[in-house]
């Protein structure tokens, strides 16, 4: 049966709010991802929560029902609260109807498959949380095989970043490594590492990408540096008509990948 939680002096509440900070998370182990769609998504994915909160006025909603049964099912918590108590975990003045706390999933070089997908995508320093959502959603539709976070890039298990993610943080697999150690990884298998960058004449469309294809995107800002760009196997631009001199990361990266997607299905 659902508990029921409304005072703020909770422990569970303060432990669960103190899980938007990035110590916190590391630390436990857990991460928040707040929304019915998002919540959803997961539970499609395979994963549960372990502690769901959710208002008492979609007590009776039938997408509220199943993640109930299947948080408990699985030996978590189910907890009716209130709509201050969802503001208070999850950060938003309109917070959704639910919120899950869940097992950080990260995954490490040598748990990826290369062979699984003929497109992955590496990110190097990426600082936007809202790129990083939207790159999860860019492989996620276009079957990548994952992201490759190298070095210091923003958290993807953020409160932010998994909200932007749309339900694609459950869909598709995160590794962090550095970026030595990518590269050893990369080269002990078959893998084209392509590079976006302004420092080529080399337009997007013009080669034939080889399958695995490692699309690498780098800073927002900065762009990936130069020992980076020399250890691609190709470099490659977008064509800019106007007058701005480059795209946002995140837009690149989904161009990128659907001129790789396009090729591969012939």
């Amino acid at each position: 049966m659902p508990r029921e939680i409304t005072a703020f002096s909770n422990p569970l509440i303060k432990r669960v709010r103190n899980l938007r900070d990035k110590k916190h998370r590391r630390e436990e182990g857990l991460f928040l991802a707040e929304g019915l769609r998002i919540l959803t998504e997961a539970h499609e994915a395979g994963r549960v929560p372990q502690y769901l909160f959710f208002s008492k006025d979609m007590v009776g909603h039938a997408l509220v029902r199943t993640l109930v049964a299947a948080t408990e099912a699985a030996g978590g918590w189910a907890i009716e609260t209130n709509a201050d108590i969802l503001s208070k975990l999850s950060g938003k003045d309109n917070p959704g109807a639910v919120v899950g706390v869940y097992p950080d999933f990260a995954v490490t070089l040598a748990d990826l498959d290369r062979s699984r997908a003929g497109i992955w995508l590496v990110a190097e320093r990426l600082r936007d949380p809202g790129n990083m959502g939207t790159i999860l959603r860019t492989a996620d539709a276009v079957g990548a095989g994952g992201l490759i976070l190298i070095d210091e890039c923003v958290d993807p298990f953020s409160v932010e970043a998994v909200r932007a993610s749309m339900g694609a943080l459950f869909t598709v697999p995160v590794a962090r490594a550095n970026w030595g150690d990518f590269l050893v990884w990369l080269r002990k298998g078959p893998g084209q590492l392509v590079g976006l960058s302004l420092d080529t004449e080399h337009d997007y469309r013009a080669p034939r990408y080889e399958a695995p294809v490692f699309l690498l995107t780098g800073n927002e800002a900065q762009g990936m540096p130069g020992f980076m760009a020399e250890a691609c196997d190709l470099l490659v631009k977008i064509p800019m008509l106007g007058k701005a001199d480059s795209l946002n990361a995140a837009v690149a990266t989904a161009v990128m990948a659907y001129e790789v997607l396009g090729q591969q299905r012939g």
